[in-house]
């Protein structure tokens, strides 16, 4: 039997690859993608073959996670009951895209994750390979009895990866659990399973990875302009861009326009997440609901989506006729729940996806953002398909061709009429 598995490096991937491969006598070939972890990465390929592995594929998905998951998404102004901008949940679909394309290259019988019975991943996982390899089998060790009997908590697996020499950074001083890509990093399980817990005090300090607390970023406030070109985001302006590129070492521009550099959709995101970073942008501590039915405490980091999401949104008030937006605004809530809840793939999120592709024909311009401890706050959107006029906004006086108040009292009598009657029938 031969088993593909989603591998992290992280406590629960490495004891559920030397025990799957133990209970199935099967091969097992270490699958991760690279959807933007950083240094997570280093050494993974050595340790998965040390751990069981007869092979660990390590693919190259951050062009792709950025371009074709994260910026569809902000286009889309996604955000899961108000707060969470979907991380966690827009990286499983790009990460089972890749992983099936290894498991059917290999031949494989089947994949399998890490993600627990009482989350959502598993969810995620699952239901994209349904849609893209749907004769490919999934299993869940989680879901498997004598696995939670051996491993009832996480506990028993740190013991089992110390007693089978597996290096791992879990301990039961920080137990919780993280998981990182280019779109953020979250922290889950441990002292974060009491929701009165305060995670915003300088003991837990060292737990932050993308940000410092807002109350540790400088004094002076920062500015970053965006350019975008039909809702995308394509270019960056800032008074030390080059030296902001040279710090981040992985990316280049690849052009100018209108004094912008130009960047990948993978460049942006490593410059949004850096100087949101450094004032502390993206912080969230959030009790969400779960797809299978619980309640869960998450905190987020997420500095350069956060930036992103408000720029983008600002420039679409500027660019976006009303009605089509009260009508993308009102799919927002299903959308996010779509994401969330594991559809990426379904034919309903692609049907919104277009809808929201034809909203950002007109989404092209310019935004400053002005990033100060924790805030991100507009400070100017320009675009040549802006639909505001200043002669028809203004106060003053001499623009009335433009805009005839007048006309006003008419439109208020009509929109009144329904009203009046509706107060006759009560009576």
């Amino acid at each position: 039997m031969k088993i593909v598995v989603a591998y992290s490096g992280g406590l629960d991937t490495s004891v559920l690859l030397l025990w799957l491969k133990e209970k199935y006598n099967a091969e097992i070939i270490a699958y991760c993608a690279d959807v933007g972890q950083g240094d997570e990465l280093d050494g993974l390929e050595a340790k998965a073959l040390s751990t069981g592995a007869s092979k660990c594929y390590i693919g190259d998905l951050k062009e792709d996670f950025a371009a074709n998951f994260i910026f569809p998404m902000i286009q889309a102004g996604a955000i899961y009951e108000g707060r969470y901008l979907l991380g966690t949940s827009i990286a499983r679909p790009c990460i089972a895209k890749g992983m099936l394309e290894v498991a059917l290259k290999e031949g494989a019988d089947a994949i399998a994750h890490g993600a627990t019975g009482k989350g959502n991943d598993q969810v995620r996982f699952e239901l994209s390979a349904a849609t893209l390899a749907p004769n490919v089998k999934c299993i869940a060790p989680w879901r498997d009895a004598s696995f939670r009997a051996q491993f009832p908590g996480r506990t028993e697996m740190i013991a089992y990866a110390d007693a089978h020499n597996i290096p791992i950074k879990a301990s039961m001083k920080k137990p919780y659990s993280m998981d990182r890509n280019l779109l953020h990093i979250s922290f889950e399980a441990g002292m974060l399973e009491d929701p009165w817990y305060d995670a915003t005090t300088p003991a837990d300090r060292e737990m932050y990875v993308l940000s410092v607390a807002p109350e540790d970023a400088p004094d002076q406030p920062e500015y970053v302009e965006i350019l975008f070109d039909k809702g995308i985001a394509i270019g960056i302006k800032h008074d030390n861009l080059d030296a902001l590129v040279t710090e981040l070492g992985d990316i280049m521009s690849f052009g100018q326009q209108d004094g912008y550099g130009l960047f990948s959709a993978y460049g942006i995101m490593r410059l949004l997440n850096l100087l949101g970073g450094r004032n502390g942008v993206g912080r969230v501590d959030i009790v969400e609901n779960r797809f299978v039915g619980m309640k869960s405490r998450g905190v987020y980091e997420t500095p350069g989506g956060t930036i992103l999401l408000a720029a983008h949104r600002d420039l679409e008030a500027l660019t976006v006729d009303r009605e089509a937006m009260f009508i993308r605004d009102g799919l927002i809530p299903k959308y996010a729940q779509l994401v969330y809840n594991g559809f990426w793939f379904a034919p309903e999120r692609e049907a919104i996806q277009a809808l929201v592709t034809h909203t950002q024909q007109t989404v092209s311009g310019e935004v400053r953002v002005k990033l100060y401890k924790g805030n991100v706050m507009n400070a100017g959107r320009k675009s040549p398909h802006s639909l505001y006029s200043e002669a028809i906004a203004t106060m003053e006086g001499g623009q009335e061709a433009a805009y005839n108040q007048d006309d006003a009292t008419g439109f208020i009598a009509l929109n009144a009429l329904r009203l009046k009657a509706s107060a006759r029938q009560k009576k």
